[in-house]
């Protein structure tokens, strides 16, 4: 029998020296340290299967060992090895580890492998399945950016409500160098506002744009011919790069940013998870240093930092940057409602009143919303990115309006004190303090006003202080004052107030409070 344990290219070896080399068995069994016995048989099956060198092409180890008769001892043949497609396809369900995998098949053949030699075996197995292209980046050609799948919340100050704020993380091929910065939402205007603070903190512009198939980039997702988003496209123009969108449901396509995003999302996110922020402006101050020690940090293979490689391999080679920032500017139409308002990006603005239900243009960039009329513009907004809210230029209201926003309560009571006199003030200030909100009470100080146009300053004043002593606030009691001419009648100011006379037709408050029958029923 052959020697235990002699593998495939020890035998090989073995035919090439004798029969290639035209050694003796005895000086073959030298060089390859086996026994002269071993040599002597395995030449002898060689020659019953008609073997000489070079053997033929088509003879593999298996094939030679099949046709020398060789037997493996190996563990392998009683240690049997699961399926491995079963275990790869399991291995793709959500959940399922190598660990419970290597469990099971354990429970199924207790003298099984190892853990470590069974997953040895599947990364062999999945290697042979999908292998991998290792990518050689050159310096300066690719930019890969993303999202980072972790959000961090944003807590308003005033009314507690929580937000998520978005990383997104860009890196260069060659170098790892690494940019991030959080953003509130990830539209069209953050998404191209982030690569131009990306192409600004890199201080130059890579060749190539290499980012995932999001909305705000990809319009039309495909193998072969892309369709990039407008706006993405004219920000690549403006600063002469290319875009170049990884496959859908390739992360390998984008692996640099995969494990930069990872990498973020460990050295930045998870140092800050224990701290509260209230606006995206906070984090990104609180994410700085961080990146900084990120792109700084010695990488232990390579003996140099992030901004080392990238001071002397990416910065040389950037194309640089344009003269000037690209503005980002899209375009929405709306049509005016009915409160001289236009919804433009979930966000209400205001125009000229007489614009109502017109159709207007609305040009957008990330600071500021102009909106035109007929290629006219007609108002100029910061933009708010706040859903639902309102932005509203007083001058845009009609002058009715105007003068209703004009009038506050203090304004009002001045008024009336100087207007008229203190007495009126007194009694406006009366009626505004017993509405549960002051803007109740604003038509009947209106009405106030109405009257003083109507009747002499002394009379309505008169009749003011008349109802002041009396404790009676409102619009109607000074009408009827005024009307009756009680303001003319002298009341002086300590007289106290008499009540009402008693009398069978004057029920009083605390009749309705009873259940009475009502004088219909009654028949009265």
């Amino acid at each position: 029998m052959p020697q235990k344990g002699l593998t495939m290219n020890t035998i090989r070896e073995i035919l090439r020296l004798y029969y290639g080399q035209g050694l003796t068995a005895r000086e073959a069994a030298r060089a390859c340290h086996v026994s002269h016995s071993t040599v002597i048989d395995y030449l002898k099956r060689a020659k019953e299967a008609n073997f000489t060198w070079p053997l033929p092409d088509e003879v593999d180890d298996d094939n030679l060992a099949e046709r020398l008769g060789v037997r493996s001892e190996s563990p392998a043949a009683t240690r049997p090895l699961p399926d491995m497609a079963y275990l790869l396809r399991e291995l793709r369900r959500k959940h399922v580890t190598r660990q419970l995998l290597w469990l099971e098949y354990r429970e199924a053949t207790p003298n099984g492998y190892s853990y470590t030699q069974f997953c040895y075996y599947i990364n062999e197995a999945r290697s042979r399945a999908d292998p991998t292209l290792r990518q050689t980046h050159k310096a300066g050609e690719k930019l890969f950016t993303d999202y980072a799948g972790d959000t961090v919340p944003i807590v308003d100050r005033e009314t507690g409500e929580i937000t998520q704020a978005y990383l997104f993380v860009a890196t260069l091929g060659a170098s790892n160098y690494t940019f991030a910065r959080a953003v509130a939402d990830m539209q069209e205007p953050r998404w191209i506002g982030l690569h131009t603070h990306a192409f600004e903190f890199l201080g130059g512009v890579p060749e190539l744009v290499v980012c995932d198939n999001t909305r705000t980039a990809v319009t039309k997702a495909d193998r072969y011919e892309p369709t990039l988003h407008p706006l993405f496209a004219d920000m690549a123009e403006h600063y002469d790069t290319v875009v170049l969108p990884a496959r859908a449901a390739k992360p390998r396509d984008k692996a640099k940013v995969e494990s930069a995003v990872l990498i973020a999302e460990r050295w930045i996110l998870a140092r800050l998870r224990n701290r509260t922020f209230f606006s995206v402006a906070e984090l990104n101050e609180a994410i700085e240093p961080l990146l900084q020690d990120l792109n700084n940090c010695q990488l232990q293979r390579l003996k140099a930092s992030r901004r080392d490689l990238f001071e002397d391999l990416d910065r040389p080679v950037l194309k640089p940057l344009p003269a000037s920032r690209y503005t980002f500017e899209q375009w929405k139409t709306a049509k005016v409602a009915i409160d001289y308002h236009a919804c433009i990006e979930k966000h209400f603005y205001s125009v000229p009143y007489k614009l109502v239900g017109e159709q207007v243009e609305a040009k957008l960039s990330p600071a500021v919303v102009e909106i035109l009329h007929k290629g006219k513009r007609i108002a100029s907004h910061i933009r708010s990115y706040k859903e639902g809210g309102a932005t509203t230029d007083p001058a845009h209201r009609p002058k009715s309006h105007q003068a209703h926003m004009e009038w506050t309560p203090s304004r009002i009571v001045g008024w009336a004190q100087t207007q008229i006199g203190p007495h009126t003030g007194a009694f406006v200030e009366g009626i505004l303090e017993r509405k549960k909100h002051p803007e109740a009470g604003y038509r009947a100080c209106l009405g106030i006003i109405s009257l003083a146009r109507k009747y002499p300053s002394e009379r309505v004043e008169a009749a003011a202080a008349r109802l002041v002593a009396a404790q009676a606030f409102s619009y109607q009691s000074l009408q009827s004052v005024l009307k009756a001419g009680l303001d003319r009648v002298p009341s002086p100011a300590n007289e106290p107030i008499l009540p009402l006379p008693v009398h069978q037709n004057i029920r009083g408050r605390d009749y309705y409070q009873a259940d009475q029958p009502s004088p219909a029923r009654t028949g009265r």
